[in-house]
């Protein structure tokens, strides 16, 4: 056997291999159920710390578990006076304690997780694996929310636009928007710029797109103003002192405010959902929790120190969430934003906080839904249309190529096995244009082979042997392969550079297909004919 052959025989392989272990992870994942795929995509939604504290959290006995849920009820200075906490020995306050301080957010999460057993835990860590590695599909495919924000630079202090351009506002309003999207849950989000003032929101599987609008389209903007009630009947005759400005609350009372903040959100380093006593009980509210760097704890106590008697307003967005009276200095940098907040706007409040302000306001100029069940027909659609195209393609070189098109036709599956496997090695996305390149890449893919096929027959018109014609087919007609398949190429280059979202979809699966076509059609089916040594007839 020449070394030649023997390199391609071993490059085949070597494909072929690789292109079966991606698609593998795919395949187990069509095998499990619905109902399993969710379980694993919420599982994967936890982070690695929070599993950490999972398994330390499901070593707690049952008994410890329900006291620790009873517990966590309470504020930290509630809980340390009820009979429960005494009546518990100092060992057993030492377990239950951390869990208690955790955010609640957390600990909702890791307390459902805690009743799942560890064998089960162990699955879906494995299983969890496979979700990482099957191939992605589009929005169009698989369902959920396409937002298209436009960043609204005009609204911007002429001081802001002296110091940044447009180009460093937009893209820390993108890093911003990210930031939030990623601790919303949602898996494989796609997130990115769009022109010159515009970003590209994709959220696949959403089911909530009303809470998706106020976590990303929201400001964010929290400010700490001094309250002056002294001339606030003064100013709502209209008679307001110079640098304050009414502002109003949810229910549309009024306060007159500083229009100067005491100290903004830029200096927060956390917010969390906590829990805080209620008037007069201990009934558990919810409450955001804020902590402050150093520079912002500085301020902080300055503005209280100074001001003791009076009323703080926490502003969010122009808005007065609450006003309470500053009774002491507050030291430490810690401080809590109260409301009618119900959990899940406490949890959003918090996620927005922690990503920090927008730097200018988004408007919303495009808003697109896609059903799942419209992205399931469109997946049936396509893997319909695909097959029947490739049963046509098949059915079309074998009846007129023969044995000849029976070789061709092998090609042609190692080419499809060989993209969708490369399809999934580069990251890419599955889209309803990707599906379309899939379909013309099978048709693609033996036209080569049909260029070649001709070729030959031209050679064995001549009067050359079977053997010298094979390998004259393919030495001539391997530039205008070559040629055609380069072209195409390039058309697909500028697809991909100058198109947008499905289009770039469609570049990248043709161009794959490309580029196995050449090596399927000039590789795999020439060794194939090179295992015969010697012909005495061919079929073609």
């Amino acid at each position: 056997m020449r070394r030649t052959m023997r390199w391609n025989i071993s490059l085949i392989l070597i494909a072929s291999g690789l292109s079966i272990y991606y698609l593998l992870p795919t395949f187990q994942w069509c095998n499990m159920s619905q109902s399993e795929r969710d379980t694993v995509s919420a599982w994967n939604t936890l982070s690695t710390s929070a599993k950490d504290r999972l398994s330390e959290l499901c070593v707690l006995s049952k008994e410890k578990k329900k006291k620790m849920l009873s517990l966590s009820q309470f504020t930290d200075e509630a809980r340390k006076t009820s009979s429960l906490w005494l009546s518990m020995p100092k060992a057993e306050q030492k377990d239950i304690e951390p869990w208690c301080k955790l955010p609640i957010e957390d600990r909702d999460v890791l307390q459902k997780w805690s009743t799942v057993s560890t064998e089960e835990r162990a699955r879906l860590t494995k299983k969890a694996k496979i979700a990482n590695k099957v191939i992605k599909l589009g929005l169009d495919l698989r369902g959920g929310m396409h937002l298209v924000l436009e960043v609204e630079i005009p609204k911007l202090t002429e001081k802001d636009k002296g110091q940044e351009n447009k180009k460093n506002v937009v893209d820390q309003a993108l890093e911003i928007i990210r930031n939030r999207v990623d601790k919303f849950g949602v898996s494989e989000p796609v997130i990115q710029r769009q022109g010159e003032n515009r970003i590209v929101v994709q959220l696949p599987g959403l089911k909530d797109p009303q809470r998706a609008f106020e976590l990303i389209g929201k400001t964010a903007l929290l400010e700490f103003r001094i309250v002056d009630d002294a001339r606030l009947e003064a100013a709502k005759d209209g008679d307001v002192p110079d640098g304050y400005e009414i502002l109003y609350d949810d229910e549309n009372n009024q306060f007159l405010v500083k229009k100067e903040p005491e100290v903004t959100g830029e200096y927060l380093t956390n917010a969390y959902v906590d829990s805080s006593q209620g008037s007069g009980n201990m009934t558990r509210r919810m409450v955001v929790a804020l902590q402050f760097d150093k520079a912002g704890a500085r301020k902080f106590a300055r503005a209280t120190g100074g001001h003791v008697g009076e009323k703080l307003a926490i502003v969010l967005d122009g808005r007065v969430r609450s006003a309470p009276v500053i009774r002491t200095k507050i030291d430490g940098g810690n401080a809590i934003v109260e409301g009618n907040f119900s959990l899940q706007e406490a949890k959003d409040l918090a996620i927005v906080l922690r990503a920090g302000a927008l730097p200018a306001p988004i408007k919303i100029i495009e808003n697109r839904m896609v059903g799942p069940s419209l992205g399931r027909d469109s997946i049936n659609k396509g893997v319909v249309a695909s097959i029947l195209g490739l049963i046509l393609v098949i059915l079309f070189m074998a009846v007129y190529y023969k044995l000849s098109g029976v070789i061709a036709d092998v090609g042609l599956l190692g080419n499809i096995l060989m993209m969708m496997g490369a399809m999934i090695a580069v990251s890419g996305t599955l889209t309803i244009p990707g599906i379309a390149g899939i379909i013309l890449t099978i048709g693609m893919s033996v036209d080569s082979n049909v260029l070649i096929f001709e070729r030959i027959r031209e050679e064995l018109r001549g009067g050359k042997t079977i053997k010298a014609a094979i390998d004259a087919g393919y030495k001539k007609a391997f530039w205008t392969v070559v040629d055609s398949h380069v072209t195409t190429l390039i058309t697909a280059w500028i697809l991909f550079v100058f198109g947008t979202g499905p289009i770039k979809g469609f570049a990248v699966t043709l161009s794959i297909g490309i580029i196995i076509s050449l090596f399927t059609a000039m590789v795999i089916t020439k060794v194939i004919f090179d295992l015969r040594k010697e012909y005495v007839t061919l079929s073609i």
